[in-house]
């Protein structure tokens, strides 16, 4: 089972010294989007981005430093660089070095600049959302730009791993990156509800964490079926046979569960 994953827009920059890092597949195409937002002014980086004057300034400066050739000082891999709710949820640092590799071989994060990450992949810090309308030669946005590209290299990695299910923790913006219709593999979508007093509802901030916690889960148990994501059970879920479908599993936890969203160490 493959699995992927969507970037995050915060970042932790501490050094990291346990893993050895590996270099992006798609860092030309990086290099060549970078380029292209270092020539946009900080007006138009805002619009681009609906982000403040300092952030924008801050990108700016990102675009501009961003290197073909980084030195090891100003990368991160990327699981340990993204800090958002889902990375709180995979806590990817505390992963020993099998599970690590194993992730690296079945864990994929999706990213508006560099396409698709493994986990040691190291990235340089920037912010560029999969859904920002940036125009290249390619087209008006960056689903033209990645267009059927990140699909097929799915496709090719989900068979070097032997699998032919990808399980989809991303967010509907970034897997909209993905062509469907050059995408050979069975995708398995989870959704992860809280009981509340009006019905079932999704919360984005469990939602995510949830999604890493799952991605976790997946690599730590060699998760290769789908009937296997049915033991998830972190932060309080349970699988509800009666909501789901073989591709589409639903996960109901408790109105403000209190159990957390981490895998026992």
């Amino acid at each position: 089972m493959l699995t992927v994953i969507s970037p995050a827009k915060s970042l932790d920059m501490t050094p990291q010294t346990q893993f050895e890092e590996t270099v992006p597949a798609f860092s030309k195409e990086a290099m060549s989007l970078a380029r292209t937002a270092r020539n946009l002014t900080l007006t138009q980086l805002r619009g681009l981005m609906d982000i403040s004057q300092d952030l924008a300034r801050l990108n700016a400066e990102r675009f501009k430093s961003f290197d073909a050739d980084p030195t090891p000082d100003r990368t991160k891999a990327a699981a340990l660089i993204f800090a958002g709710d889902t990375y709180t949820g995979l806590e990817a640092a505390s992963l020993d070095e099998d599970e690590m590799a194993y992730a690296q071989d079945h864990l994929r994060i999706l990213s508006g600049l560099y396409g698709l990450l493994r986990p040691l992949d190291a990235i340089q810090p920037y912010r560029l959302e999969m859904g920002s309308r940036l125009k290249t030669r390619r087209g008006k946005s960056l689903y033209d730009y990645w267009g059927t590209d990140l699909a097929k290299a799915l496709n090719t990695q989900a068979q070097a791993a032997g699998s032919d299910i990808l399980l989809n923790c991303a967010s509907q913006e970034y897997f909209g990156a993905v062509a469907p219709k050059a995408l050979k593999l069975r995708v398995i979508t989870p959704t992860f509800l809280e009981d509340r007093p009006g019905g079932a509802k999704i919360i984005s901030f469990f939602a995510k964490r949830a999604r890493g916690a799952m991605a976790r889960f997946v690599v730590q148990n060699r998760i290769k079926e789908a009937e296997g994501l049915r033991d998830f059970t972190l932060g309080g879920y349970a699988f509800d046979a009666d909501r789901s479908t073989p591709d589409a599993p639903v996960f109901l936890r408790p109105e403000a569960a209190s159990q957390p969203l981490k895998a026992a160490s």
